[in-house]
């Protein structure tokens, strides 16, 4: 499925359709080059699920939890990670346990797609927007946004 996203207004309320079918043990696998909306999409899923105030890109913490959220969130941004192992050794399923993973740079992690509850959004710069394709696992084939 293709989502066009010409602008910001756009990509919050794709954040909104996403925030309102999350359950506890999703996971939702952002790709795309610098620059593409990864951290802006999930910083609309955060705001969707009731974060007020900044959120910081993951991007040297690696992760940043949202307990306080209904699902509870893990943001990682899998970037700087020379090894997917690397995941392991982070104790991201200690992160992962009863809460969403929104996961920046999945492929870094080893990737996610092969897990039911998988939401996989490739983003793409179009113009002056972006394009999200986003492929659901099984989990998600009732819930698409």
């Amino acid at each position: 499925m293709k989502v066009d996203l010409p602008d910001l207004a756009a990509m919050e309320a794709f954040g909104r359709r996403i925030a309102a079918r999350l359950r506890p043990g999703d996971v939702v696998a952002l790709s795309g080059g610098l620059g593409t909306g990864k951290t802006t999409l999930s910083r609309a899923i955060l705001a969707a699920l009731g974060h007020e105030g900044e959120v910081p890109s993951p991007t040297f913490t690696i992760v940043e939890t949202y307990d306080n959220l209904n699902p509870p969130v893990a943001h990682a941004d899998f970037y700087r990670l020379e090894d997917s192992s690397e995941a392991e050794q982070l104790g991201l399923d200690d992160y992962r346990e009863g809460a969403v993973l929104l996961a920046e740079w999945p492929d870094h992690a080893g990737g996610f797609a092969h897990e039911p509850a998988c939401l996989q959004i490739a983003l793409e710069i179009a113009g002056d927007g972006r394009l999200a394709v986003v492929e659901g696992g099984s989990a998600w084939l009732e819930r698409m946004p």
